[in-house]
C-alpha cells in the first residue's frame, strides 16, 4: 500500500474458509481489506489482521435470509432428495441486507476497523 493508488479492497471468491484465511494472511499489509464471498452464510471472524488489512470470511448475502441461499427451502430440499433439476424459485420473506463496513485510513491506505452488518428490512436502524 506504499504506492499512491488508494485503498485496495480483495473479493475473494470461494468456497474453502482455509484458501480466504489464507489469502487475507498474504495480502496482509498489502491490500485495505479482504472480503470472502460465495457461501452467502455471514460469518463472525471480522477482524483488522497485524499489517492493517481489514478481513472477513464471508461477508454475507442480501436476500431473504430464512432460505437456503436465497431459494425456497422446501424447492431446494426436493432438489437434494431426488437429484432432479427443478425450476429456480426464490424464497418468500423478509430480505436483509448483510456486508460489512470498513474504516480506511486515507493517508496509509491500511484499515482501521471493520463492522458487519446485518441489517433486516423491518428492523430499525
Amino acid at each position: 500500500m506504499e504506492d499512491d493508488h488508494g485503498p485496495v479492497i480483495v473479493d475473494m471468491h470461494a468456497e474453502a474458509t482455509s484458501e480466504k484465511a489464507a489469502l487475507g494472511f498474504y495480502l496482509d499489509g498489502r491490500a485495505s481489506a479482504v472480503i470472502g464471498t460465495h457461501t452467502h452464510i455471514q460469518t463472525s471472524d471480522e477482524r483488522v489482521l497485524p499489517n492493517g488489512t481489514a478481513y472477513i470470511t464471508d461477508a454475507g448475502m442480501t436476500g431473504v435470509v430464512e432460505s437456503v441461499l436465497g431459494l425456497d427451502p422446501d424447492e431446494a430440499i426436493r432438489r437434494f432428495i431426488t437429484q432432479m433439476p427443478g425450476k429456480i424459485k426464490p424464497a418468500d420473506g423478509e430480505p436483509t441486507l448483510q456486508g460489512a463496513v470498513i474504516d480506511i485510513d486515507a493517508a496509509s491506505g491500511k484499515a482501521v476497523s471493520i463492522q458487519r452488518i446485518n441489517i433486516r428490512a423491518n428492523s430499525e436502524l
